[in-house]
């Protein structure tokens, strides 16, 4: 995987743009971002790296964060679609690209397409991720459900509730408290509010039909944040585009299957798919998640908080040792973990789950054994959806399983509890699942 590039910065109109360049394909692909735009805390992220590192493995890519947003400087006054073109001009200048493709996603495509239409000898290719060409359209569907939802992350930016219209995948699994934080990095209250009035108000729909930069538009069918419709009316516009629908409901690339993203953008580019070698190998995967982490945190306050957790990842750590588990990462206030034998993860969760009681916390916890890919040091497939679902349907202190797990232990002399079938979101049929007796 791409290890965090530097950041640099260029000028445009007086102010610092940051920018970073990976990769030496022989494309240039510039990312052109929505309103969730961090190029520093990207590379914090799996996902998002995994993503980034994929383009950079067939293009010299170019991220930015455009001004007012992430590590650029603040809006100073009105902001213009024609000010957001000349920092990506400026930024094009600054990395040395005489031409390049352009990834405009989200907010990030109209202006994409009036660069292009603009600017067609620095453009190469246009793609349009799950974009819109007029704001109003995309901000006013007529549907008060989707209105609300943007109406209450706007009202509480920086709590993580964007999570419900731009990855819907994540909702409800403890990543809301993350996703604030990464909100507030983006960008305050009023520079985000800022953006939505811009973009609200602009419309380049003349502009398509003078577009003559090859051109693919993708979008994910149940899209929250942006109606398909609105995607399929810019590829009707647009001579000679191409449009791709995929599956799904997120609206964030990298959520979901990003790899379906990532085929039809580089088979567009090259024209032809060449997607990384990803190692398999079949491993127990456990995820665990302190229960009613986001109430004690309010309780206790931040620096008791932190303590309290702090004992609980020395404890967890411990355990893991002691059952020969591998920690692949933490996520605030849980692990994901991997064992090569279901037993030895079995008995490690029981630990954890009763031992963390020690500290006044209770955690739940869920297995399941499977094909897992192996990317750098990181896992992924399937088999970790499964595990994260299993464990967001364990209660307090319980450890659950998936049958795979159980059938796979018959003779330990572990002991459990049939917690009947249920449905997995995301995960196709019904899965039969069991509780380990404590």
């Amino acid at each position: 995987m791409q290890e965090q590039p530097e950041t640099r910065y260029t000028n445009s109109g007086g102010l610092s743009i940051g920018y970073q360049v990976i990769g030496g394909g022989p494309i240039d692909l510039v990312f052109v971002p929505g309103l969730l735009s961090q190029i520093d805390l990207i590379w914090t992220m799996p996902a998002s790296a995994r993503f980034f590192s994929r383009l950079a493995s067939f293009a010299r890519v170019i991220l930015y964060d455009k001004r007012g947003q992430g590590v650029s400087d603040p809006l100073e006054g009105a902001l213009t679609l024609e000010q957001d073109m000349e920092d990506l001009v400026a930024v094009l200048d600054a990395a040395g690209s005489e031409r390049a493709a352009l990834l405009g996603y989200s907010e990030g495509g109209p202006m994409s397409a009036l660069c292009a239409a603009t600017h067609p000898q620095r453009v190469s290719a246009l793609i349009l991720c799950g974009t819109f060409a007029s704001g109003w359209a995309a901000m006013n569907p007529g549907a008060p459900e989707r209105l609300a939802l943007i109406t209450e992350m706007l009202d509480n930016w920086g709590h993580g509730s964007g999570l419900e219209i731009f990855a819907p995948s994540l909702a409800g699994e403890g990543h809301a408290r993350r996703f604030g934080a990464f909100e507030r990095a983006v960008g305050s209250p009023a520079m985000v509010r800022a953006r939505f009035e811009m973009v609200t108000g602009i419309d380049v729909t003349p502009v398509l039909e003078t577009l003559r930069t090859p051109t693919l538009v993708l979008h994910r069918a149940g899209d929250r944040a942006v109606p398909r419709g609105l995607a399929q009316e810019m590829a009707q516009a647009i001579p000679g585009a191409r449009y791709v629908e995929l599956p799904g409901d997120d609206h964030i690339p990298w959520v979901g299957d990003g790899e379906q993203t990532l085929d039809s953008i580089e088979e567009f580019l090259t024209g032809a798919r060449h997607a990384g070698e990803v190692d398999r190998v079949l491993a127990t995967v456990l995820f665990t998640d302190i229960v009613d982490s986001t109430s004690r945190a309010s309780e206790l306050g931040d620096r008791r908080w932190r303590t309290l957790v702090e004992s609980h990842d020395e404890l967890v750590r411990d355990r893991l040792n002691g059952y020969r588990g591998r920690e692949v990462k933490t996520m605030g206030d849980g692990f994901l973990v991997t064992f090569d034998g279901p037993a030895r993860g079995i008995r490690c969760a029981r630990s954890i789950a009763d031992d963390v009681q020690t500290l006044g916390l209770q955690v739940r916890a869920g297995l399941h054994t499977g094909e897992c890919e192996l990317i750098g040091d990181d896992v992924g497939g399937m088999a970790v959806n499964i595990g994260a679902r299993v464990a967001g349907l364990a209660a307090g202190g319980e450890v659950l399983v998936s049958r795979t797990v159980r059938d796979l232990v018959v003779g330990s002399g572990i002991e459990f509890e049939d917690r009947g079938a249920h449905e997995l979101k995301g995960v196709p049929g019904a899965w039969e699942l069991f509780a380990v007796a404590s």
